[in-house]
């Protein structure tokens, strides 16, 4: 297409942005934030996004002094003020999408507040949501009117464990039931890259409130590497009790991968309690940085880059 791709990343998100930057060949673009001492912010765009096609980067995972609600407000009302500048297209791109858990009702009362944060992306102005390794794609693709595109992680943690399985046998592990489809990613693109079958195992799970319950493990992975996969690890629980079930299976090595490193309180110590050897995370959230020594993080920039130049061409994502 003719229009200008303006590329942006807000506060928190400028590292991930920068590499994104990198692999497109070209700048972040200038925009500006303004703290004030009541509490209030302002994010202003340029003038210069008139008649262009605006991607603003910003992960929603909430830190210190800036929780999940206050980056989405942010990247709201800059989603708005792009609309005001006379931004012909918007697209968001979110390495990490908040409340996407809260995507299902278990009980009356429940709130569906996927749906509420697609219901507001929309009415900022954005036309396009891009992110990676959602929670629920189904429910994802399903919260949203405007137009969604997805990315799988899965080919960039099979590049990077092809390099430590070595000559071991490989089993990837499905943490609890509803993780098989993301874990079968793994498995067949970590098989494609090895040029050898890699096998797959999962763990049952069982949640009641904080308690997590279930004992039985489907799958091999004695004398294996196994690696146990999830797109998040929020308080390490579950992937903990997947990387004791492996060790108690008679994993040779156990390794563990996320896409997103949340890693609230003291998750990295949990993991490394459960026997965990190594891991590998993506850098969606603060860069992962929260992961902690065992883990290497994995940088997401090339993906995101050829999807975002393939969304300003108008071509399909690879």
């Amino acid at each position: 297409m003719n229009a200008t791709l303006h590329l942006f990343a807000l506060a928190g998100s400028a590292p991930l942005g920068q590499r994104v930057a990198m692999h497109l060949g070209m700048p972040l673009a200038a925009h500006e934030e303004k703290d004030f001492d009541d509490g209030e912010y302002v994010v202003r765009a340029p003038a210069t996004v008139r008649g262009g096609h605006a991607c603003v980067i910003h992960s929603l995972a909430g830190g210190p002094g800036q929780g999940s609600g206050d980056r989405l407000c942010r990247l709201l009302f800059f989603i708005g003020a792009l609309r005001d500048a006379g931004a012909a297209r918007v697209t968001a791109v979110l390495p990490y999408v908040a409340f996407a858990r809260q995507d299902t009702r278990h009980q009356a009362g429940d709130p569906l507040t996927l749906r509420y944060v697609a219901t507001l992306l929309e009415a900022a102005g954005a036309d396009t949501v891009l992110a990676l390794d959602v929670h629920n794609l189904s429910a994802f693709q399903n919260a949203f009117r405007c137009r969604t595109e997805h990315l799988d992680g899965a080919a960039l943690f099979a590049a990077h464990f092809a390099g430590v399985a070595g000559s071991d046998e490989v089993c990837v592990v499905a943490p609890d039931g509803g993780g098989i489809r993301r874990a079968e990613g793994l498995r067949v693109a970590l098989a494609r890259e090895l040029g050898r079958p890699v096998s797959l195992a999962f763990v049952e799970k069982h949640r009641r409130g904080r308690e997590l319950t279930g004992d039985l493990m489907a799958g091999d992975v004695a004398g294996k590497l196994a690696i146990v996969f999830d797109d998040i690890i929020g308080t390490g629980s579950t992937m903990a009790r997947a990387v004791e079930a492996s060790r108690e299976h008679g994993a040779a090595r156990v390794m563990a991968a996320a896409t997103h490193a949340v890693f609230a309180g003291d998750a990295a110590e949990t993991l490394a309690r459960a026997g965990l050897d190594a891991g590998a995370v993506a850098d969606t959230v603060h860069d992962g940085v929260r992961a902690g020594p065992l883990f290497t993080v994995l940088d997401s920039g090339a993906l995101f880059a050829r999807a975002i130049r393939a969304l300003h061409d108008e071509v399909p994502l690879q």
